[in-house]
């Protein structure tokens, strides 16, 4: 669509995966089908639907491979400031590569550096943490050589992080408890779908591979319309199923009675319930309290009780930063992201030539990447069509504009 244009992608880390790429942790793993999460031009193959974070790190190389990118990708080459000058219509990018400073121009700034803060996780304060003896793990940052076998583990979180490290880490330790200050909703699916299967067996591929992504596109949009319209016998629902799934000696309540309605947050999917199977067994619990403090030995809860630890995961979430943390200048003036409107999700208010891939939170990121990825492209063919040098979201106050967030969901990070 756009013969006549040069592009360059620029990666901060020494390797290409992203995520996938950073994230180390003990069962690593998609919380999206790989069907809709992965690429539309190069389509998840495999049979089973949530792919460890290697099967999913070497898909994405396979791709590279395969669409003949390795010399268009710059590794080692983090963005550090980018700065929009008027009078040359262009952007000089300020780039560490290897640690020295070079300097790129570009007409035009795709901006796919995701959400979060590569460098730094979030921390929130946990009283007493200092204090702690043991080892402390952010799964993030997960220590290559950390061997918890026959090790007392506190994970804290109730996020997708927290309900996969619970069945993994739960095979080996002592004992694992997963603390949580309020609970989240959790859905067991399997992890290769019957239907699935058989549509692979008896369709050509070609057919099977449309179908199956028809699915996953479909289903999770119809959950959260149904959550939208039907919070009530939804939730009952997931009630029931929770319990059904749970061993006798853990309650219910408060343990899976989430504050929020369900589809406010997105769902943690515990494949082939392996996060339900764990808490089966000796080696595995759950506890919703608050931490009062952290002791040399472990952490004293807002009910009393404590937890003895060797180990204290703080799988609290991520840390939210913009650009990849890159310094945005238009003319030399610092651009504060925080007061500017997004136009359709992925180019900002009064920002010349440049435009961020921001996917779907409640569904597989990829998805809305994508479609901010073909928005980008229509607007590129237009200038062209056009001759036009420069294109910049304006707003109009007298517009009537409501503020909304960017990111359409309801969670602590955000």
């Amino acid at each position: 669509m756009l013969p006549n244009r040069k592009f360059l992608i620029l990666e901060a880390r020494e390797r290409i995966g992203g995520t996938w790429d950073i994230f180390k942790y003990p069962g690593i793993r998609s919380d999206s089908d790989l069907t809709t999460y992965g690429f539309p031009f190069a389509p998840w193959t495999k049979e089973r639907q949530i792919a460890n974070g290697s099967e999913i790190a070497d898909y994405i190389q396979e791709t590279v491979k395969s669409c003949r990118l390795e010399d268009k990708i710059r590794l080692s080459h983090r963005v550090l400031t980018a700065d929009w000058c008027s009078r040359e219509k262009r952007w000089k990018l300020t780039v560490s590569e290897n640690g020295t400073e070079v300097v790129i121009y570009t007409e035009f700034v795709l901006w796919g550096s995701g959400y979060y803060d590569q460098w730094e996780g979030l921390n929130p304060i946990i009283p007493g943490i200092e204090r702690f003896e043991g080892i402390v793990a952010h799964p993030q940052f997960w220590p290559e050589d950390l061997d918890y076998s026959s090790k007392r583990v506190v994970v804290i979180g109730s996020g997708a992080t927290a309900i996969t490290l619970l069945p993994a880490m739960s095979r080996t330790a002592a004992h694992v408890t997963m603390l949580q200050r309020s609970p989240s909703y959790i859905l067991p699916i399997p992890m290769v779908a019957a239907e699935d299967r058989i549509l692979r067996a008896y369709l050509p591929k070609w057919i099977s591979s449309r179908l199956v992504r028809w699915k996953y596109l479909l289903l999770p949009r119809l959950t959260m319309e149904l959550c939208r319209y039907f919070p009530g016998i939804i939730r009952a629902g997931m009630r029931r199923l929770t319990k059904a799934l749970l061993p006798v000696h853990i309650p219910q309540d408060p343990h899976f009675e989430p504050k929020y309605k369900m589809g406010e947050q997105r769902i943690c999917l515990a494949p082939d319930g392996d996060f339900f199977k764990c808490l089966h067994t000796p080696n595995a619990s759950i506890v919703t309290d608050t931490i009062d403090t952290v002791t040399s030995t472990g952490l004293e809860l807002g009910s009393g009780s404590r937890l003895s630890a060797d180990i204290i995961v703080t799988a609290t979430g991520l840390k939210i930063q913009l650009f990849g943390g890159a310094h945005l200048k238009v003319d030399g003036q610092m651009v504060n992201i925080s007061e500017k409107y997004a136009w359709n999700g992925t180019m900002l208010q009064d920002i010349p030539n440049a435009a961020m891939m921001i996917g779907y939170t409640s569904t597989a990121w990829t998805l809305g990447a994508d479609i901010m990825a073909q928005l980008v492209i229509k607007v590129m063919v237009a200038m062209e069509k056009r001759g036009a040098k420069v294109v910049t979201p304006r707003l109009d106050l007298g517009m009537g504009v409501n503020p909304a967030p960017l990111l359409d969901i309801n969670a602590t990070q955000i």
